[in-house]
């Protein structure tokens, strides 16, 4: 909370320093039809429920099954506050915004929300190549996971995943507060996306850019690297099993993670790529729909869907007697 009040203060210090610093921005969303309106309400509403029910059932299983206690599922139920969290930062502001017919949002609120979307992005992203780590490490030195994979180890890379992530948010978040806003901002999103703000301002952006293309390489490039190399050597050790049974129960235990990142850095680029192209705002709007709301959804579904052990913890929960 201290941090938070801080960081308003500066937002409004920053305000009284720049005359041309608007005070609004409008989410444009994805459609001015108001017959569309209702059906828009009760789908982001249903699903936003989706992602808070199955990634909470989730973190509830490995929470209650000692079973669970494993550095895999550690990282799961991390993952799946995380995703929480995301949603949380982006999808309220939205249901609000179609039930009120407002698109407005304020300066302060603008920069908040954007500070935790690029927080939990950048969490995610870290998450996803430490459990690509741990797949790593399973599957090709299996006898010395235990050792390796070790409570303290895996405490230490989620607390390094998270001072990472703040501090990136921090850094490009302040970055934002340089610029300038001369006329009334339209973001063609539902969300505070960070690449159309950066392009509607009107004072010089050269400074933001370098940082965001230099952060991108360094916190978005090099995991996607680990994740790849990880990957590459548990195929590798996968296809140097003898018999057919062994490589499908390798690769099985593996394969919720491979579609989870699968989902998440495609439509990451997605997003990328449609904000970053000419008059896409519609294209640009649909891919941050996957990115920001369809992928949250479809992970605890992998995850619960294809896990015994998920199911089982779950079961035995809700027949436990009270």
């Amino acid at each position: 909370m201290l941090f938070l009040s801080c960081f308003c203060s500066h937002i409004s210090d920053m305000e009284l320093e720049n005359d041309t610093q608007i005070s609004e921005f409008l989410l444009l969303g994805f459609s001015e039809e108001r017959e569309l309106q209702p059906f828009l309400f009760g789908l982001f509403l249903s699903m936003n429920l989706v992602i808070i029910l199955g990634n909470l059932l989730i973190i509830l299983a490995v929470s209650s099954d000692s079973h669970l206690y494993t550095p895999m599922y550690f990282f799961l139920a991390n993952l799946s506050l995380v995703d929480i969290c995301f949603t949380s930062t982006t999808v309220p502001k939205m249901l609000v915004n179609i039930q009120t017919q407002k698109k407005v949002i304020t300066y302060e609120s603008f920069i908040i929300q954007m500070y935790f979307f690029i927080l939990f992005v950048a969490l995610d992203n870290f998450l996803l190549t430490v459990m690509a780590y741990d797949c790593f490490v399973a599957i090709c030195h299996p006898l010395h996971y235990m050792v390796t994979m070790n409570p303290r180890l895996c405490g230490l890379l989620v607390l390094v995943s998270w001072i990472m992530s703040v501090l990136h948010s921090l850094l490009k978040t302040l970055m934002v507060l340089q610029l300038s806003f001369c006329t009334e901002v339209e973001i063609p999103h539902f969300f505070c996306e960070l690449n159309q703000m950066i392009q509607l301002a009107c004072s010089d952006t050269f400074l933001n850019d370098m940082v965001m293309y230099c952060a991108t390489v360094l916190l978005v490039a090099a995991p996607l690297a680990g994740v790849l190399y990880s990957y590459s050597k548990i195929v590798s050790s996968i296809c140097g099993i003898s018999t057919a049974q062994g490589k499908y129960k390798a690769f099985s235990t593996r394969a919720s993670h491979l579609s989870i990142v699968s989902l998440f850095y495609c439509t990451g680029l997605g997003v990328y790529l449609s904000s970053a192209a000419p008059q896409s705002s519609h294209s640009s709007a649909m891919a941050s729909v996957m990115y920001t709301v369809v992928t949250p959804m479809l992970n605890p579904f992998i995850y619960s869907l294809r896990n015994r052990d998920i199911k089982g913890a779950l079961n035995v929960f809700f027949r436990r007697k009270p």
